[in-house]
Formats: structure tokens, sequence, C-alpha cells
């Protein structure tokens, strides 16, 4: 089972949904969001920060080296930051924060196809499927580097 959660970036202009796979890390494991408007009031810690693309996760490291250790049998210095946010024990929900809003549009286009022709519908499905992701990894998302 996982989880999902809200979370506030640190400038209170954008909210998150954060994924915690198979219930291992908890939600007090994410200290704080910086969006990448966030002001810059501390500097980046690779020990206890990711950065994805300007959006900065900042995790209680003792806590997620707890957990890691009593439910995933992991020694402390293989969980660090990037052992978390890659192998989606705190994520994001989506490839990058807000993807489902920004891609709602472009999906309804391809929708309409579906009244036309199933056929044009899944060819143009896939194939948009395939250009965003390519872009994502382009654009240097970390989740759309997995996929």
């Amino acid at each position: 089972m996982c989880m999902d959660i809200r979370k506030q970036c640190v400038c209170g202009r954008e909210s998150v949904r954060l994924h915690l796979r198979d219930n291992v890390m908890i939600p007090e494991v994410v200290l704080r969001i910086f969006c990448p408007n966030c002001p810059g009031d501390a500097a980046f810690d690779e020990t206890s920060m990711i950065n994805d693309n300007g959006w900065v996760i900042e995790y209680d490291m003792d806590l997620a080296r707890g957990l890691a250790a009593s439910k995933l049998q992991r020694a402390p210095d293989e969980v660090t930051p990037a052992f978390i946010f890659d192998q989606g024990y705190a994520c994001w929900l989506e490839l990058y924060p807000g993807e489902q809003a920004e891609i709602e549009a472009e999906r309804a286009e391809i929708m309409k196809l579906l009244e036309v022709s199933q056929k044009h519908y899944l060819e143009a499905i896939q194939r948009w499927n395939i250009e965003r992701v390519a872009r994502l990894k382009r654009a240097g998302w970390r989740r759309a580097q997995q996929t």
C-alpha cells in the first residue's frame, strides 16, 4: 500500500503531492519543499536535499535512515536523498509537480478523437505520451529519466 501526501512549498505559492511507496517512509520524512520561486534562505545540502529541475525536497535523514533500517534492512550509508527519491519512497506523485493539471487540456483534445475513430485516438495518445516523456527526459526531470 502506498500513501500520498500534500505539502506546501516554503514560500506558500505551490502545493505538491508526494508519493510514499509501500508506506516505508512517513510524511514527517519530508521536512520542506522549495519551488523554483522560493527564496534561497538555506544553502543546498546534498546530504539532506534532492534537486529536481529547480524544485528541492529536504528530508529528515535521521528519520529516513531509521525507517529504512527497520523496514528495508538498509545500512545508513545506503540511504541518501537520491535513494529516497529515485526509489519512490518519498517523491512526486506525478513525474513532476503540477503535471496532471498541465496535461489536462492536451489530453482533452486527444480524447475528442475517440468520438471519431478509436484507432486514431489510440495512435494519437500513444504518440503524445511517448513525445511527452521524451520532452520531460530532455528537460531533466528525475522521474521521467526512469521511464
